[in-house]
């Protein structure tokens, strides 16, 4: 089974997807930020290294999805590979940081990889407003989120909601974060695992 967690930058996303595997006893899959040779320089010129980012994270994300489905384990993602065209590189196109060439180019090539990939058995949304998502990344204290603006989440959580009320891709299930804190007070984490339990009946 192919579970994936999706969500805008700062909404809990990996913290979810560690505790959801250790409580599932799933193998976890997280998006490669750590070793990622683009993201610095991105933060510090959107323009200049937004296609270079953009078709890092699309190449990764497609070799993820072909492990997960090659391995034949219950697999939990952390992001998936629609983000990465409908919400990033779109929005990059949006605020004139990813020229019309190199992001047609890029839409040919997450074509061509979708039609390759399954979509996750279920997708969970950690909605949360830009309030939640700023707080969140402020208590990480990454180097290279510092200068995210505030601009910038609103217009991703924009595409995010978008893309969640179009998504027909699979089954859905969203979870509002913005009242919950699920590291430390364990009602919400189970009140997260009761909404998620009920999906996977569904899915056996």
């Amino acid at each position: 089974m192919h579970i994936a967690v999706t969500g805008n930058i700062g909404a809990g996303k990996t913290t979810l997807t560690t505790m959801l595997s250790k409580h599932y006893g799933w193998e976890a899959q997280f998006e490669d930020v750590d070793h990622n040779p683009y993201l610095d320089d991105f933060y510090g010129d959107m323009s200049k290294w937004s296609f270079a980012l953009q078709i890092y994270f699309l190449g990764s994300r497609f070799r993820q999805v072909k492990e997960i489905r090659e391995s034949g384990k219950n697999v939990i993602q952390d992001r998936t590979i629609y983000e990465d065209a409908h919400i990033f590189a779109e929005n990059l196109a949006e605020m004139s940081l990813l020229s019309e060439r190199d992001f047609n180019n890029y839409l040919s090539v997450f074509q061509l990889m979708k039609d390759f990939v399954s979509a996750p058995d279920l997708l969970i949304y950690l909605r949360a407003d830009v309030p939640t998502l700023v707080r969140q990344i402020s208590k990480r204290g990454r180097e290279y989120e510092a200068g995210i603006s505030i601009d910038y989440l609103s217009k991703l959580n924009n595409k995010y909601q978008n893309w969640i009320e179009n998504y027909k891709e699979g089954k859905l299930l969203i979870i509002d974060v913005d009242n919950l804190d699920f590291v430390e007070k364990q009602e919400d984490f189970g009140y997260i695992l009761e909404r998620i339990d009920a999906e996977l009946n569904g899915l056996f």
